[in-house]
């Protein structure tokens, strides 16, 4: 499309429009404060000027001297109830109800066993004098159960450690304190209750048996009921007043007082004072700064990293900038693991230690390569370095870490290196944290153990890998080395018809794999995708197996009944099939690329020449016999196309010895190079050369008896 006399690439413009939105994105995560201009380390020397305080600020307290405060208060803390004086009268009235009725069924049972006659129920008083004893004695227990209280939740009474220690009981407007010890917990409670009601029991009918006594009818579990109710709102109102009442502050430094000079060692003192004046220039507001310069800076930053990162995929992975897709993905990465980082330090629950930034290289490396990988993580975490606690320290870890985990993924679809990876990650970060602990601490007991569990579930968080690279293959239309080997398995539905219905082809595919598998190495592309690809690059023949040399069983060729022009129409549509056969079996994209482009735009020589040949005097129009495209366009592609072309003519070869095979091989790709089939891949002269020398030694040795034997 033309606008204004100038052509517009649209592919150009959602290719800027993916990068200005991952600017965006990354800066709409920076800190809006200003960033502390100098970088520092405990143990090691100021290495900088002579710093001067530019304000009066606070020295904050350690983050650990903070929390042991915080626990040694809440340790102390009197947790809050709230007293129910209902429960107590409501189970005195209960009290009487069953008192009343238990009295009249035990005077029934006990006259009917004669127990009345004999003098065995009162010996000293009454009936009714007796039912009044018990009544006021159960009476008196049970007020003296419900005024020490029976709490709900036991687990607020086993959270205060000290048994000594007193609750905060709240009795309308009036707070009183109770001793924990005295409490009871409805377990306990029901032990009072049966104690003392077996008490009286004794010592009002002393000669009866424990059973047949009155108070064997009364269940102290009816009467239990609680009264103490934990008030949460409450007690966490009061813990946090407590907390708030700590002081974050340790002193005061004034404005112009000297801090620290070039050499001097950042030991505990001044490290807390060089973090505290750090803390207020990023975050308090009052600290004289123009932020309309901060938000250009950091425009300015993100901008410049993308640039770079653009101009890497230009210069060294074009092809991924010819996809919106797959840049979108990369800018994608980039974004969620900056959001996941800036996620965490704002929530404060995990320890940024914890974030897996190794998935990041681990996903990268699975659908492209060590180089782009290691090049996108070092940017992620150079952004992320901004705003990162200790940036050095996290981009150093997280830099070594990455390379380490990419080091270690050299076969993903084996089973267990992601665990392999996980392990040597967990390993890296866990050396380079002691390193860098031992020179800021000079001492093992200071390094902060509980970080190496955030190791630990840094690495098992790796392990999330597997299904996310699962994902983004059905999101994206990616493929994995492990998608790769299940497609190479010649098991596979689709290879075993090509077996079936076209065997010579079937042979030829492999073949054609086995050269230029050990091409694509020696020239570092992916083999896995090269062999996948060779394997099905031709099965379009499967539709008119008959019509290609190869699938020739008798010395009759159905081309010799064909006008020139309808058998290379024959020929050539093997390849719009095998794109239609791919689709409907919905073999990955980049499979389908290696049908489309292992002819390239090159022409059926043989039927074109013999064309010439018999009608000199034609108009021929040369579009009828050539390949319609497009041109190989990666590594993988190109060498698959030399190899296709290579192994099909040696077929053809009459009279075989090494030197006819170095011509043919040369010639071959020789052609193919003039025809300009190759611009738009990424292999040098050695790389081609490379690629003669391996295709000249494969086909001497698969040639090898006809060489040393020949007919």
């Amino acid at each position: 499309m033309k606008l204004f006399g100038r052509s517009i690439n649209f592919k150009s413009i959602q290719i800027l429009l993916i990068f200005l939105a991952g600017t965006a994105a990354i800066i709409a995560l920076f800190p809006r404060g200003g960033k502390f201009r100098y970088e520092f380390q405990k143990g090691k020397p100021w290495m900088h000027e002579v710093l001067v305080a530019p304000f009066d600020f606070p020295i904050y307290k350690p983050d650990a001297v903070i929390q042991a405060e915080k626990d040694s208060v809440l340790k102390d803390f009197e947790p809050y109830f709230q007293y129910d004086s209902s429960v107590l009268i409501r189970e005195k009235s209960r009290l009487e109800v069953l008192i009343s009725s238990a009295w009249v069924d035990y005077l029934k049972e006990a006259e009917s066993k004669g127990m009345l006659r004999s003098n065995q129920v009162v010996r000293q008083h009454s009936p009714d004098s007796l039912e009044a004893l018990y009544r006021r004695s159960m009476d008196e227990i049970l007020e003296r159960l419900y005024k020490r209280g029976i709490v709900q939740d036991p687990v607020q009474l086993e959270n205060v450690h000290n048994r000594e220690s007193s609750v905060n009981v709240i009795m309308g407007q009036v707070v009183n304190e109770r001793q924990v010890s005295t409490l009871f917990t409805q377990k306990s409670a029901y032990e009072f209750l049966k104690s003392e009601f077996t008490g009286i029991g004794g010592i009002y009918q002393p000669n009866v048996k424990p059973e047949d006594r009155f108070i064997a009818q009364i269940d102290p579990g009816d009467l239990i009921e609680p009264d103490l109710f934990y008030d949460e709102e409450t007690s966490n109102r009061v813990k946090e007043s407590l907390v708030n009442e700590i002081s974050l502050t340790q002193g005061m430094v004034q404005a112009g007082e000297k801090i620290i000079a070039l050499g001097e060692p950042v030991n505990d003192q001044k490290y807390q004072i060089l973090q505290s004046l750090k803390r207020e220039y990023e975050t308090n507001p009052g600290v004289a700064r123009n932020y309309n310069l901060i938000f250009a800076g950091q425009i300015l930053l993100v901008a410049f990293a993308f640039l770079v990162l653009y101009l890497f995929l230009f210069h060294f992975r074009k092809e991924i900038l010819n996809s919106g897709l797959k840049t979108f993905f990369i800018i994608m990465l980039v974004v969620l693991m900056a959001s996941l980082a800036t996620l965490t330090i704002r929530t404060q629950s995990l320890s940024l230690y914890v974030v897996p930034f190794v998935i990041l290289p681990v996903i990268m490396k699975t659908f492209y390569d060590a180089r782009i990988a290691l090049f996108v993580h070092l940017i992620t975490i150079l952004l992320i370095g901004f705003w990162a606690p200790n940036g050095f320290e996290f981009i150093f870890m997280n830099f070594i870490a990455g390379v380490v985990t990419i080091f270690t993924l050299r076969n993903l679809y084996r089973r267990g290196i992601l665990f392999v990876s996980a392990v040597f990650a967990l390993i890296s970060y866990s050396l380079v944290y002691t390193g860098m602990g031992l020179i800021q601490e000079g001492s093992i007991e200071n390094l902060e153990w509980k970080n190496y569990a955030w190791f630990a579930g840094n690495a098992l968080m790796v392990l999330t890998s597997y299904p996310l690279i699962y994902i983004f293959e059905k999101l994206f239309g990616f493929i994995s080395d492990a998608t790769l080997v299940e497609l190479s398995d010649t098991n596979q539905s689709l290879l075993r018809q090509l077996a079936e219905k076209a065997p010579g082809t079937f042979q030829h595919s492999l073949q054609v794999a086995n050269l230029a598998e050990e091409a694509i190495i020696n020239v570092e592309g992916n083999p896995l995708l090269i062999r996948a690809g060779a394997l099905y690059h031709d099965i379009g023949k499967m539709e008119d197996p008959m019509y290609f040399v190869e699938n020739l069983t008798s010395n009759f060729n159905p081309h010799d009944n064909l006008e020139f022009e309808v058998s290379a129409e024959k020929i050539i549509g093997h390849v719009s099939k095998g794109v239609e056969i791919a689709k409907k079996h919905k073999l990955p994209g980049v499979i389908i690329d290696f049908i489309k482009t292992h002819h390239g735009t090159t022409t059926v020589q043989y039927f074109y020449k013999s064309y010439l040949k018999k009608y000199p005097e034609a108009d021929v129009d040369i579009a009828r016999f050539t390949y319609p495209g497009p041109k190989p366009f990666s590594k993988e592609t190109a060498v698959l196309m030399m190899a296709d072309s290579t192994e099909a003519a040696s077929r053809s070869l009459k009279s075989i010895n090494k030197e006819v095979i170095n011509n043919l091989v040369e010639n071959i790709i020789d052609n193919q190079i003039k025809e300009q089939q190759f611009q738009n891949v990424d292999l040098t002269f050695r790389d081609f050369s490379t690629i003669k020398e391996i295709f000249k030694r494969k086909l001497i040795n698969i040639y090898h008896a006809r060489i040393e034997y020949p007919e």
